[in-house]
């Protein structure tokens, strides 16, 4: 189908572009943007995006779909259709699915699913080891030629630093990305961050040394394999210092921070909200602001949603009981826009911290999607995002898509509306989702 979509703001971080444009499509890829787009293009369908902001299909780099193993929790189409709704148009899922994915024939089966639903692109990580139990390597390079992007034990600490030494070995000498969150494993066992919140509420801790050490552990096996190391989810001051560090010494890291993590604090799980339980778990404020100010300017490489939907019967336990985890998928674009207009980073830092910052860390694993994901340019792949960078929404149960309806930034929770409302995403040139025109 042919879309034209008219007088809207182009806002394209990559780039700089920052305009009153038009943007022509044709058979999944932009043809032309600027006025010149109009002319002579005969458009099927004609979309006036008068007061809108026109952006590049976001890019989330950690969701848990829940499937295979956990459809109570979440279904593919379900998830899908959430990150849509979310102008979300690319997604990398975690290998923690029930079976692991470590086999071939499992990432086949999950790409297929996806492409057949048509709402977001889908890049699966491949387990490091199989089933996550930290003993054996996985094959690789079959689960690269089935459609991994990269490999990670997801939140499943490696417990043996020699198995790690090895796997980053391997991964070095084929060039494969690995993705870990540093936590160790046996300092990282408690429900809440150690502080005077968990202390007061008697709550078992997790020390901010559990993130260094671990960050120390990996630096140091990346010094010596020279691999490819994505930190997922900081949560510490002293973590984004050692990845300052890091970063300064030339090694060949990337990190990304959740939505959680960048606007909440302990203080959020008030009397044992289980909302509030979350991974890694909610810091202090010097720690949010630490992160916030790594992710403006460019320590931090991306933010995450970290959707991870839970089953009420799941979430509605005392706090230590509860399962862990938040939808936040459809959350991801208002938090992000949330957090530019807080620390003045602006609209164009903010959105590329979820389009073409987190396109640069999947790097060569994107294939021919490289050069284009996450920008707006000719030539480029038709994944765009148009919001109403001006509407405020409260978030409700009702109002999400995704299967899990529990979130730290509900409304009645946290009293707050986001901005930000996607009106239209487009996948390869297709219409994923597009709101109601009274939709505010």
């Amino acid at each position: 189908m042919k879309i034209l979509i008219t007088n809207g703001r182009v806002v394209d971080p990559a780039s700089g572009r920052d305009e009153v444009a038009d943007i022509a499509i044709a058979a999944g890829r932009i043809v032309s943007i600027g006025k010149k787009a109009s002319a002579d293009f005969g458009a099927e369908r004609t979309i006036d995006a008068k007061g809108l902001v026109v952006a590049p299909g976001l890019v989330d780099l950690a969701a848990r779909l829940r499937e295979p193993g956990h459809e109570h929790e979440g279904m593919l189409e379900s998830e899908l259709a959430a990150a849509a709704a979310g102008g979300v148009t690319s997604l990398v899922c975690l290998p923690d699915t029930d079976p692991t994915l470590d086999e071939p024939g499992l990432v086949e089966m999950l790409k297929f699913r996806a492409r057949k639903l048509s709402r977001c692109r889908l890049f699966p990580l491949g387990a490091l080891t199989r089933g996550l139990a930290g003993e054996v390597l996985t094959e690789m390079a079959e689960l690269t030629e089935a459609g991994c992007v990269g490999f990670s034990q997801a939140d499943v600490s490696l417990r043996d630093t020699q198995v790690l030494a090895r796997a980053l070995q391997y991964a070095a000498t084929f060039g494969y990305t690995v993705w870990l969150r540093p936590n160790d494993p046996w300092l990282g066992g408690g429900v809440a961050a150690s502080g005077a919140v968990a202390t007061r509420l008697g709550l078992s801790g997790v020390p901010v040394s559990a993130e260094t050490i671990a960050l120390h552990t990996i630096f140091e096996l990346v010094r010596a394999s020279g691999a490819r190391v994505h930190l997922c989810r900081l949560s510490s001051a002293a973590g984004v210092e050692l990845l300052r560090a890091a970063k300064a010494e030339g090694l060949p890291v990337t990190a990304d921070v959740s939505i959680n993590s960048l606007h909440l604090t302990d203080l959020d799980i008030g009397f044992f909200n289980p909302a509030m339980r979350v991974v890694p778990p909610l810091r202090q404020q010097r720690d949010r602001d630490a992160l916030r100010a790594a992710l403006a300017d460019g320590t931090i490489d991306a933010l995450v949603s970290d959707h991870m939907p839970v089953d009420a019967d799941a979430k509605t336990l005392p706090f230590a009981e509860a399962e862990p985890g938040a939808t936040g998928l459809e959350l991801l674009l208002g938090l992000a826009l949330k957090w530019g207009e807080d620390s003045r980073a602006g609209l164009r830092r903010a959105l590329a911290a979820v389009t073409c910052e987190p396109v640069r860390v999947l790097g060569p694993a994107l294939g021919s999607l490289a050069a284009s994901a996450g920008r707006l340019v000719e030539g480029g792949v038709a994944d765009v995002c148009v919001f109403d960078a001006d509407a405020r929404w409260a978030v409700t149960p009702a109002a999400l898509r995704s299967q899990g309806k529990h979130t730290p930034f509900a409304f009645d929770i946290s009293g707050i509306e986001l901005p930000g409302r996607v009106r239209l995403t487009l996948v390869a040139g297709q219409v994923a989702h597009e709101a109601p025109a009274s939709s505010s």
